[in-house]
């Protein structure tokens, strides 16, 4: 069975990290452009970063650059997005989706035409 499982998620107080975890079975990650999204209540789907199959280049939405990471571990068929640094606003579902290449617009849920997990919750609170 196709299918990509997030994990990592969980509850953190305002300046923790976490790294959450996006697993592929049934296929080779490391020949599909990965992207993290996230959705927070009663807002839509927004992409935060994505790493292409070539040459690994990886990109970030302004919102987040400096303080998220995202890695491949080809060994693992596992991509990962570090998060440092939290912030409420950081509070969301994250779901990791998979597209042959990098859309052209990558931070639009719609461009990712390949399988999608179904998250994992990160609450930020004191």
């Amino acid at each position: 069975q196709l299918q990509l499982v997030e994990s990592g998620g969980g509850f953190v107080q305002p300046g923790g990290s976490l790294r959450l975890s996006c697993t592929a079975s049934g296929f080779t990650l490391d020949y599909y452009a990965i992207g993290w999204f996230r959705q927070a209540p009663g807002k839509e789907r927004e992409g935060v970063s994505c790493i292409s199959t070539s040459d690994g280049s990886v990109y970030y939405v302004d919102s987040v650059k400096g303080r998220f990471t995202i890695s491949r571990n080809n060994a693992k068929n596992t991509v990962y997005l570090e998060i440092n640094s939290l912030k409420p606003e950081d509070t969301a579902v994250y779901y990791c989706a998979a597209n042959e290449e990098v859309p052209v617009n990558p931070w639009l849920s719609w461009y990712w035409r390949g399988l999608w997990g179904r998250g994992t919750q990160v609450v930020v609170s004191s």
